[in-house]
């Protein structure tokens, strides 16, 4: 596909090495990180396809999603990505460990190996600082640490958790992020793990198909709380980055929004505006997965009913089984439309220099 622009690619999922990781951790930790006791895993779910594509398998038999060397020469040259932004794979379980210091301690020997091996190997990868919610203070304490770095483009946290991320305990990690200039963002997969209770509101479903068919649930109670309980108020620079939930439920979450809003406003005054207007000033999504009805028409009157030059951004979920090259989406997206969400928005959002 003939394109003018550069693709920027919102979300990748390297794996870090258990080794290194350790080798980051003080003690207590190390002993028991090293172990292999490592906090929450997942529920048991079982994938036909695996949670990472086979294909990532190189004759050495190392992988693609292993090595900045891989990633960089087998997925970011071979698609023409300009810049890719790391989250890496498994980081996110940890916090919801009922355990805050281990949950702490271990998110920040992550982010010292992402900024040890893979952002100063490679100065076409961006980075997330992965936080534990588990403690809030903690949690700023990391941001300050390590998020005047200029390859850490955004905080992230799990979209698993044990209350709505608008409520007032979180604070703390907005007012740190909003000191540092970076978005919060948060990524399915952790619903139902550790401390954060059942993965839906009707309780734990029996499949992998139905827990991954309904995660986008988190996304709509989180997002709802961070508009109600004011937190784009308290922080008016603050962004907020919805990773991997899909688009199509946007639209008629405003409208609902929007109505109820003018009915229960007394209910919190500080909400000074439709929700719609303060979510599409605060809020970004990411592509994949893209929903994909057999009328693509129908897929781009979607796009038209919020500000998706805006507000939306190509992401590829390599090597994750359900993943979208960047032709695949572009394709997806109106030709109008393009450039902002292969690139423009990004480089916006996270300073890069297209």
């Amino acid at each position: 596909m003939n394109r003018s622009y550069p693709i920027v690619d919102a979300d990748i999922h390297p794996v870090l090495s258990a080794k290194r990781i350790a080798k980051f951790l003080p003690e207590p930790w190390r002993t028991r990180y090293a172990g292999g006791n490592r906090g929450p895993g997942n529920l048991g779910y079982w994938n036909p396809n695996g949670v990472m594509r086979s294909d990532t398998a190189l004759p050495d038999g190392s992988r693609i999603e292993g090595s900045p060397e891989n990633l960089l020469r087998h997925f970011l040259d071979a698609c023409g990505i300009a810049c890719g932004i790391l989250n890496p794979a498994g980081s996110l379980q940890i916090g919801l460990s009922p355990e805050p210091d281990y949950a702490a301690a271990v998110v920040s020997a992550q982010n010292d190996v992402v900024l040890h091996d893979w952002l100063s190997a490679q100065p076409r990868f961006r980075a997330s600082l992965v936080v534990s919610p588990a403690d809030p203070d903690l949690a700023a304490r990391e941001i300050h640490r390590l998020g005047g770095h200029p390859g850490f483009v955004q905080v992230l946290m799990p979209s698993g958790a044990r209350m709505p991320y608008g409520q007032r305990y979180y604070h703390p990690i907005y007012a740190a992020a909003a000191e540092r200039g970076l978005p919060v963002a948060i990524h399915p997969g952790s619903e139902g793990v550790g401390v954060s209770g059942a993965p839906t509101a009707a309780g734990y479903p029996t499949s992998y198909f139905e827990w991954h068919t309904g995660l986008v649930g988190s996304y709509m109670a989180h997002l709802i709380s961070l508009v109600t309980e004011g937190v784009f108020q308290k922080f008016p620079a603050l962004k907020f980055v919805l990773i991997e939930g899909g688009v199509s439920w946007l639209p008629p979450l405003l409208w609902r929004f929007d109505k109820n809003w003018k009915a229960l406003r007394q209910t919190t005054p500080w909400l000074d505006r439709p929700p719609g207007e303060v979510i599409c000033e605060h809020v970004l999504l990411t592509t994949q997965p893209l929903e994909e009805p057999e009328c693509s028409e129908h897929f781009e009157a979607i796009l038209g009913m919020f500000d998706a030059g805006r507000m939306l951004m190509f992401s590829s979920d390599f090597p994750h089984w359900d993943g979208d090259t960047p032709d695949f989406a572009a394709r997806a997206i109106p030709r109008d439309l393009r450039p902002r969400v292969m690139s423009q928005t990004a480089c916006e959002l996270y300073g890069i220099n297209s």
